[in-house]
């Protein structure tokens, strides 16, 4: 992502559920008031997903909650989104898409230089047995971590 980039929402549940092969960066088309929505990081991506249509790029199921200050001016919570991407991204995007269970993935909301931006990530699905061994092996590191913590205090026992 580079320079001064403020995070304002990431999507966890994405890497825990796909395998990420490969991320584009997209700008977003929003209105002011969820422009200031998002730079207060009121922006949840809890189930949502992009998905082309008739040749251009929407996110779908994004929350970005209504400005406090917006009044009548505030839009639909949950409405789709235009993402602003080049039209050769969305053809490479439309060639991906059709191979068996990859999905358009929104992975991170974030501030770039004052512009909102989008990272999408091309994803495939995991499968049960892949979450499973992502678990143990990151249960597994956690564990070694915590016993070389505890040589390097010279403390105790080392089960």
């Amino acid at each position: 992502m580079g320079g001064d980039v403020k995070i304002v929402a990431k999507n966890r549940r994405a890497r825990h559920d796909y395998h990420v092969v490969d991320t584009i960066e997209a700008g977003i088309a929003l209105r002011g008031t969820e422009v200031k929505s998002v730079r207060e990081a009121k922006v949840q991506l809890v189930d949502s997903y992009a998905k082309i249509e008739d040749g251009e790029l929407f996110l779908h199921g994004v929350h970005i909650s209504p400005y406090a200050q917006g009044g009548r001016f505030n839009v639909d919570p949950v409405r789709r989104r235009k993402l602003l991407v080049r039209k050769s991204e969305i053809g490479r995007l439309q060639r991906q898409v059709r191979e068996k269970g990859m999905a358009l993935v929104p992975l991170s909301f974030y501030l770039k230089r004052g512009l909102v931006k989008v990272e999408i990530g091309i994803c495939r699905g995991k499968r049960m047995y892949d979450k499973r061994d992502a678990i143990a092996k990151r249960d597994a590191e956690r564990e070694m971590a915590r016993v070389e913590k505890r040589r390097r205090r010279g403390g105790g026992d080392d089960r």
